[in-house]
Protein backbone atom coordinates (compact mmCIF):
# COMPACT_ATOMS: atom_id res chain seq x y z
CA UNK A 1 0.00 0.00 0.00
CA UNK A 2 2.77 2.44 0.98
CA UNK A 3 4.72 1.46 -2.14
CA UNK A 4 1.73 2.25 -4.36
CA UNK A 5 1.30 5.66 -2.71
CA UNK A 6 5.01 6.40 -3.17
CA UNK A 7 4.89 5.43 -6.84
CA UNK A 8 1.83 7.58 -7.39
CA UNK A 9 3.43 10.57 -5.72
CA UNK A 10 6.68 10.21 -7.68
CA UNK A 11 4.88 9.93 -11.03
CA UNK A 12 2.64 12.86 -10.15
CA UNK A 13 5.59 15.07 -9.23
CA UNK A 14 7.38 14.23 -12.49
CA UNK A 15 4.24 15.07 -14.48
CA UNK A 16 3.72 18.36 -12.70
CA UNK A 17 7.36 19.39 -13.16
CA UNK A 18 7.48 18.58 -16.87
CA UNK A 19 4.11 20.13 -17.74
CA UNK A 20 4.92 23.24 -15.73
CA UNK A 21 8.28 23.48 -17.50
CA UNK A 22 6.63 23.32 -20.90
CA UNK A 23 4.05 25.96 -19.95
CA UNK A 24 6.74 28.31 -18.68
CA UNK A 25 8.56 28.06 -22.01
CA UNK A 26 5.35 29.17 -23.71
CA UNK A 27 2.97 27.58 -26.17
CA UNK A 28 4.52 29.53 -29.06
CA UNK A 29 7.73 27.47 -28.97
CA UNK A 30 5.74 24.25 -29.02
CA UNK A 31 3.47 25.28 -31.87
CA UNK A 32 6.15 26.63 -34.19
CA UNK A 33 8.68 23.80 -33.79
CA UNK A 34 7.07 20.58 -34.97
CA UNK A 35 10.07 18.29 -34.71
CA UNK A 36 11.44 19.22 -31.28
CA UNK A 37 10.05 18.87 -27.80
CA UNK A 38 9.75 21.99 -25.59
CA UNK A 39 13.08 23.42 -24.45
CA UNK A 40 14.62 21.50 -21.55
CA UNK A 41 12.08 18.66 -21.50
CA UNK A 42 14.28 16.34 -23.60
CA UNK A 43 17.10 16.64 -21.08
CA UNK A 44 14.78 15.75 -18.21
CA UNK A 45 13.37 12.76 -20.13
CA UNK A 46 16.87 11.43 -20.82
CA UNK A 47 17.76 11.59 -17.12
CA UNK A 48 14.77 9.53 -15.93
CA UNK A 49 15.08 5.87 -14.91
CA UNK A 50 11.37 5.38 -15.58
CA UNK A 51 9.86 4.76 -19.01
CA UNK A 52 9.21 8.26 -20.39
CA UNK A 53 8.25 9.41 -23.89
CA UNK A 54 7.11 12.52 -25.72
CA UNK A 55 4.71 11.59 -28.54
CA UNK A 56 3.72 13.75 -31.51
CA UNK A 57 0.25 13.70 -33.21
CA UNK A 58 1.32 10.80 -35.47
CA UNK A 59 2.43 8.72 -32.47
CA UNK A 60 6.06 9.21 -33.39
CA UNK A 61 8.42 9.20 -30.42
CA UNK A 62 10.34 12.47 -30.54
CA UNK A 63 12.08 12.01 -27.19
CA UNK A 64 12.42 9.00 -24.91
CA UNK A 65 14.29 7.72 -21.86
CA UNK A 66 16.76 4.84 -22.36
CA UNK A 67 14.47 2.25 -20.75
CA UNK A 68 11.88 2.70 -23.52
CA UNK A 69 14.12 0.77 -25.91
CA UNK A 70 14.90 -1.85 -23.26
CA UNK A 71 11.22 -2.75 -23.05
CA UNK A 72 10.81 -2.71 -26.85
CA UNK A 73 8.08 -0.06 -26.91
CA UNK A 74 9.53 1.78 -29.92
CA UNK A 75 10.41 0.67 -33.44
CA UNK A 76 11.80 3.13 -35.99
CA UNK A 77 10.82 6.01 -33.68
CA UNK A 78 7.17 4.86 -33.68
CA UNK A 79 5.28 3.71 -30.59
CA UNK A 80 4.32 0.10 -31.35
CA UNK A 81 2.46 -0.99 -28.20
CA UNK A 82 -1.29 -0.77 -28.91
CA UNK A 83 -2.12 -0.63 -25.20
CA UNK A 84 -0.11 2.58 -24.80
CA UNK A 85 -1.45 4.03 -28.06
CA UNK A 86 -5.00 3.46 -26.79
CA UNK A 87 -4.27 5.41 -23.59
CA UNK A 88 -2.77 8.27 -25.59
CA UNK A 89 -5.79 8.46 -27.91
CA UNK A 90 -8.14 8.44 -24.95
CA UNK A 91 -6.23 11.28 -23.28
CA UNK A 92 -6.29 13.27 -26.53
CA UNK A 93 -10.02 12.71 -27.05
CA UNK A 94 -10.96 13.62 -23.48
CA UNK A 95 -8.33 16.39 -23.24
CA UNK A 96 -7.57 15.10 -19.77
CA UNK A 97 -4.81 13.10 -18.05
CA UNK A 98 -5.21 9.30 -18.01
CA UNK A 99 -3.72 6.95 -15.45
CA UNK A 100 -3.93 3.16 -15.64
CA UNK A 101 -2.13 0.00 -14.50
CA UNK A 102 -1.19 -2.28 -17.40
CA UNK A 103 0.16 -5.83 -17.71
CA UNK A 104 2.12 -6.19 -20.93
CA UNK A 105 3.85 -9.15 -22.52
CA UNK A 106 7.61 -8.68 -22.62
CA UNK A 107 8.69 -9.81 -26.07
CA UNK A 108 6.79 -11.28 -29.02
CA UNK A 109 6.10 -14.68 -27.43
CA UNK A 110 4.36 -13.39 -24.31
CA UNK A 111 6.01 -15.84 -21.89
CA UNK A 112 6.97 -13.09 -19.43
CA UNK A 113 4.85 -10.11 -18.43
CA UNK A 114 5.69 -6.73 -16.93
CA UNK A 115 3.43 -4.51 -14.85
CA UNK A 116 3.41 -0.77 -15.44
CA UNK A 117 1.73 2.17 -13.77
CA UNK A 118 1.16 4.52 -16.72
CA UNK A 119 0.22 8.19 -16.83
CA UNK A 120 -0.52 10.16 -20.01
CA UNK A 121 -1.14 13.91 -20.30
CA UNK A 122 -0.78 16.75 -22.75
CA UNK A 123 2.54 18.55 -23.02
CA UNK A 124 1.73 21.94 -24.49
CA UNK A 125 -0.77 21.92 -27.35
CA UNK A 126 0.92 19.46 -29.70
CA UNK A 127 2.64 16.71 -27.77
CA UNK A 128 1.63 13.98 -25.35
CA UNK A 129 3.77 12.98 -22.36
CA UNK A 130 3.83 9.32 -21.30
CA UNK A 131 5.51 8.19 -18.09
CA UNK A 132 5.37 4.57 -16.88
CA UNK A 133 6.77 3.14 -13.66
CA UNK A 134 7.79 -0.54 -13.67
CA UNK A 135 5.87 -2.14 -10.78
CA UNK A 136 6.65 -5.75 -11.74
CA UNK A 137 8.67 -6.56 -8.62
CA UNK A 138 6.17 -5.04 -6.21
CA UNK A 139 3.28 -6.81 -7.97
CA UNK A 140 5.03 -10.16 -7.79
CA UNK A 141 5.88 -9.59 -4.14
CA UNK A 142 2.23 -8.92 -3.40
CA UNK A 143 1.24 -12.10 -5.30
CA UNK A 144 3.76 -14.13 -3.28
CA UNK A 145 2.47 -12.65 -0.02
CA UNK A 146 -1.13 -13.42 -0.94
CA UNK A 147 -0.31 -16.97 -2.03
CA UNK A 148 1.77 -17.53 1.09
CA UNK A 149 -1.11 -16.52 3.36
CA UNK A 150 -3.52 -18.74 1.40
CA UNK A 151 -1.12 -21.68 1.61
CA UNK A 152 -0.57 -21.22 5.34
CA UNK A 153 -4.33 -21.18 5.90
CA UNK A 154 -4.73 -24.40 3.91
CA UNK A 155 -1.80 -26.19 5.56
CA UNK A 156 -2.87 -25.29 9.09
CA UNK A 157 -6.49 -26.21 8.45
CA UNK A 158 -5.65 -29.90 7.91
CA UNK A 159 -3.99 -30.74 11.27
CA UNK A 160 -6.26 -28.40 13.23
CA UNK A 161 -9.36 -30.01 11.71
CA UNK A 162 -7.99 -33.49 12.37
CA UNK A 163 -7.23 -32.65 16.01
CA UNK A 164 -10.77 -31.35 16.48
CA UNK A 165 -12.36 -34.49 14.99
CA UNK A 166 -10.15 -36.83 17.00
CA UNK A 167 -10.93 -34.94 20.22
CA UNK A 168 -14.66 -35.32 19.51
CA UNK A 169 -14.20 -39.05 18.85
CA UNK A 170 -12.41 -39.63 22.17
CA UNK A 171 -15.41 -39.00 24.40
CA UNK A 172 -17.74 -41.72 23.03
CA UNK A 173 -14.78 -44.14 22.96
CA UNK A 174 -13.92 -43.56 26.63
CA UNK A 175 -14.93 -47.12 27.57
CA UNK A 176 -12.78 -48.69 24.84
CA UNK A 177 -9.08 -48.50 25.85
CA UNK A 178 -7.91 -49.71 22.43
CA UNK A 179 -9.83 -46.96 20.64
CA UNK A 180 -8.60 -44.35 23.12
CA UNK A 181 -5.00 -45.38 22.50
CA UNK A 182 -5.52 -45.28 18.73
CA UNK A 183 -7.11 -41.81 18.81
CA UNK A 184 -4.48 -40.53 21.24
CA UNK A 185 -1.70 -41.75 18.94
CA UNK A 186 -3.24 -39.97 15.96
CA UNK A 187 -3.74 -36.83 18.07
CA UNK A 188 -0.06 -36.89 18.91
CA UNK A 189 0.87 -37.28 15.22
CA UNK A 190 -1.26 -34.32 14.16
CA UNK A 191 0.05 -32.20 17.04
CA UNK A 192 3.63 -32.91 15.93
CA UNK A 193 2.71 -32.02 12.35
CA UNK A 194 1.11 -28.75 13.47
CA UNK A 195 4.15 -27.95 15.59
CA UNK A 196 6.48 -28.61 12.64
CA UNK A 197 4.52 -26.35 10.30
CA UNK A 198 4.47 -23.55 12.88
CA UNK A 199 8.19 -23.89 13.60
CA UNK A 200 9.13 -23.85 9.92
CA UNK A 201 6.95 -20.81 9.24
CA UNK A 202 8.75 -19.02 12.08
CA UNK A 203 12.13 -20.14 10.69
CA UNK A 204 11.20 -18.87 7.23
CA UNK A 205 10.05 -15.52 8.66
CA UNK A 206 13.32 -15.17 10.55
CA UNK A 207 15.31 -15.80 7.39
CA UNK A 208 13.52 -12.96 5.65
CA UNK A 209 14.46 -10.51 8.40
CA UNK A 210 17.35 -8.11 7.85
CA UNK A 211 19.18 -9.24 11.00
CA UNK A 212 19.15 -12.97 10.15
CA UNK A 213 22.99 -13.13 10.23
CA UNK A 214 23.61 -10.76 13.11
CA UNK A 215 25.53 -13.54 14.93
CA UNK A 216 27.73 -14.67 12.02
CA UNK A 217 31.01 -16.30 13.11
CA UNK A 218 33.76 -18.61 11.89
CA UNK A 219 32.38 -22.16 11.61
CA UNK A 220 33.92 -25.54 10.93
CA UNK A 221 32.12 -27.30 8.06
CA UNK A 222 33.06 -30.65 9.66
CA UNK A 223 31.22 -29.59 12.81
CA UNK A 224 28.16 -28.45 10.86
CA UNK A 225 27.94 -31.76 8.99
CA UNK A 226 28.49 -33.85 12.14
CA UNK A 227 25.68 -31.96 13.91
CA UNK A 228 23.25 -32.41 10.99
CA UNK A 229 24.03 -36.14 10.73
CA UNK A 230 23.64 -36.58 14.48
CA UNK A 231 20.18 -34.99 14.36
CA UNK A 232 19.12 -37.49 11.69
CA UNK A 233 20.75 -40.59 13.21
CA UNK A 234 17.55 -41.93 14.76
CA UNK A 235 15.54 -41.39 11.56
CA UNK A 236 18.22 -43.13 9.47
CA UNK A 237 18.36 -46.07 11.87
CA UNK A 238 14.59 -46.46 11.70
CA UNK A 239 14.88 -46.75 7.90
CA UNK A 240 17.95 -49.03 8.11
CA UNK A 241 19.91 -46.46 6.15
CA UNK A 242 23.63 -45.63 6.21
CA UNK A 243 24.84 -42.04 6.56
CA UNK A 244 28.25 -41.43 4.97
CA UNK A 245 30.46 -38.32 4.97
CA UNK A 246 33.60 -37.64 2.99
CA UNK A 247 35.58 -35.17 0.91
CA UNK A 248 37.78 -32.28 2.01
CA UNK A 249 38.19 -31.76 5.75
CA UNK A 250 39.22 -28.74 7.81
CA UNK A 251 37.23 -26.21 5.76
CA UNK A 252 35.71 -23.11 7.38
CA UNK A 253 32.90 -20.73 6.46
CA UNK A 254 31.40 -17.63 8.05
CA UNK A 255 27.77 -17.79 9.11
CA UNK A 256 25.08 -18.53 11.63
CA UNK A 257 25.68 -21.96 13.14
CA UNK A 258 22.04 -22.78 13.91
CA UNK A 259 20.83 -21.77 10.44
CA UNK A 260 23.49 -23.68 8.51
CA UNK A 261 22.89 -26.82 10.60
CA UNK A 262 19.16 -26.38 9.96
CA UNK A 263 19.77 -26.23 6.19
CA UNK A 264 21.95 -29.37 6.20
CA UNK A 265 19.51 -31.14 8.52
CA UNK A 266 16.64 -30.44 6.12
CA UNK A 267 18.58 -31.82 3.15
CA UNK A 268 19.64 -34.98 5.00
CA UNK A 269 16.14 -35.50 6.41
CA UNK A 270 14.61 -35.16 2.92
CA UNK A 271 17.16 -37.59 1.50
CA UNK A 272 16.26 -40.18 4.14
CA UNK A 273 12.50 -39.78 3.79
CA UNK A 274 12.51 -40.03 0.01
CA UNK A 275 14.94 -42.97 -0.26
CA UNK A 276 14.30 -46.67 0.01
CA UNK A 277 14.96 -48.86 3.04
CA UNK A 278 18.58 -49.95 3.36
CA UNK A 279 20.00 -47.34 0.96
CA UNK A 280 22.73 -44.74 1.60
CA UNK A 281 22.80 -40.99 2.06
CA UNK A 282 26.13 -39.22 1.68
CA UNK A 283 27.53 -35.76 2.39
CA UNK A 284 30.67 -34.72 0.55
CA UNK A 285 32.71 -31.51 0.76
CA UNK A 286 34.85 -30.02 -2.00
CA UNK A 287 36.56 -26.66 -2.41
CA UNK A 288 36.84 -25.11 -5.87
CA UNK A 289 39.80 -23.15 -7.22
CA UNK A 290 37.94 -19.87 -6.57
CA UNK A 291 37.47 -20.70 -2.85
CA UNK A 292 33.86 -21.85 -3.05
CA UNK A 293 32.91 -24.55 -0.54
CA UNK A 294 30.49 -27.10 -2.00
CA UNK A 295 28.56 -29.36 0.39
CA UNK A 296 26.67 -32.03 -1.57
CA UNK A 297 23.95 -34.24 -0.07
CA UNK A 298 23.34 -37.29 -2.28
CA UNK A 299 20.65 -39.95 -1.97
CA UNK A 300 19.55 -43.08 -3.82
CA UNK A 301 15.90 -42.15 -3.70
CA UNK A 302 12.99 -41.79 -6.08
CA UNK A 303 14.39 -38.72 -7.84
CA UNK A 304 12.61 -35.58 -9.02
CA UNK A 305 11.10 -35.15 -12.52
CA UNK A 306 12.85 -32.53 -14.65
CA UNK A 307 9.69 -30.41 -14.94
CA UNK A 308 9.49 -30.08 -11.14
CA UNK A 309 13.13 -29.30 -10.39
CA UNK A 310 12.73 -25.53 -10.87
CA UNK A 311 9.88 -25.49 -8.34
CA UNK A 312 11.22 -27.64 -5.47
CA UNK A 313 12.43 -24.55 -3.57
CA UNK A 314 9.00 -22.87 -3.66
CA UNK A 315 7.07 -22.61 -0.41
CA UNK A 316 4.67 -25.53 0.17
CA UNK A 317 5.56 -27.19 -3.14
CA UNK A 318 5.59 -30.99 -2.99
CA UNK A 319 6.59 -33.29 -5.84
CA UNK A 320 4.51 -36.16 -4.45
CA UNK A 321 1.56 -34.99 -2.37
CA UNK A 322 0.57 -38.44 -1.09
CA UNK A 323 4.12 -39.33 -0.05
CA UNK A 324 4.51 -35.98 1.70
CA UNK A 325 1.42 -36.69 3.77
CA UNK A 326 2.92 -40.02 4.83
CA UNK A 327 6.27 -38.49 5.77
CA UNK A 328 4.73 -35.46 7.43
CA UNK A 329 6.44 -33.07 5.03
CA UNK A 330 5.29 -29.44 5.05
CA UNK A 331 6.77 -28.31 1.73
CA UNK A 332 8.81 -25.64 3.51
CA UNK A 333 12.07 -27.51 4.12
CA UNK A 334 13.78 -26.77 0.81
CA UNK A 335 12.51 -23.18 0.80
CA UNK A 336 14.22 -22.74 4.17
CA UNK A 337 17.43 -24.24 2.74
CA UNK A 338 17.35 -21.78 -0.17
CA UNK A 339 16.86 -18.74 2.08
CA UNK A 340 19.53 -19.85 4.56
CA UNK A 341 22.11 -20.26 1.79
CA UNK A 342 21.17 -16.99 0.06
CA UNK A 343 21.47 -15.12 3.37
CA UNK A 344 25.03 -16.48 3.59
CA UNK A 345 25.95 -15.18 0.14
CA UNK A 346 25.71 -18.60 -1.53
CA UNK A 347 23.36 -20.68 -3.63
CA UNK A 348 21.93 -24.19 -3.75
CA UNK A 349 21.76 -26.40 -6.83
CA UNK A 350 19.99 -29.62 -7.70
CA UNK A 351 20.78 -32.63 -9.85
CA UNK A 352 18.21 -35.42 -10.04
CA UNK A 353 17.00 -38.29 -12.18
CA UNK A 354 13.83 -40.25 -11.57
CA UNK A 355 14.69 -43.67 -10.14
CA UNK A 356 18.37 -42.82 -9.61
CA UNK A 357 18.28 -40.28 -6.79
CA UNK A 358 19.11 -36.64 -6.19
CA UNK A 359 22.03 -34.43 -5.19
CA UNK A 360 21.51 -31.05 -3.54
CA UNK A 361 24.66 -28.91 -3.42
CA UNK A 362 25.09 -25.93 -1.10
CA UNK A 363 27.76 -23.47 -2.32
CA UNK A 364 29.25 -21.00 0.17
CA UNK A 365 32.27 -18.67 0.20
CA UNK A 366 35.24 -20.16 2.00
CA UNK A 367 36.47 -18.30 5.10
CA UNK A 368 40.18 -17.54 4.77
CA UNK A 369 42.85 -15.39 6.42
CA UNK A 370 42.11 -15.92 10.11
CA UNK A 371 43.57 -17.96 12.95
CA UNK A 372 40.53 -17.72 15.26
CA UNK A 373 39.37 -21.04 16.71
CA UNK A 374 36.41 -22.48 14.80
CA UNK A 375 32.98 -22.97 16.32
CA UNK A 376 32.65 -26.56 17.52
CA UNK A 377 36.39 -27.10 18.00
CA UNK A 378 38.60 -26.76 21.07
Amino acid sequence: MLLSVALGLSLGLIFMALVHWAERRGHHAVDTVSTNVPDGVAQVIQALDSVAMVIDPSNNVVSASPSVHTFGFVSDQVLVRPELVELIERSRADDAPVREDLELALGPFGDVSIHLSVQVTRLGSRYMLVIAEDTTDSTRLEDVRRDFIANISHELKTPIGAIGLLAEALEPAADDPAQVRRFASRLSTEAVRLSRITREIIDLSRLQATDALASAEMLSVDHLIASALDQNHVLATAHRMTLVKGGTRGVDVFGDEALLILALHNLVSNAIQYSGEGSRVGIGVTVSADDIVEIAVTDQGVGIPAEDQDRVFERFFRVDQSRSRNTGGTGLGLSIVKHVVQNHGGDVRIWSQVGRGSTFTIRLPKAVGTAVAQKGEK
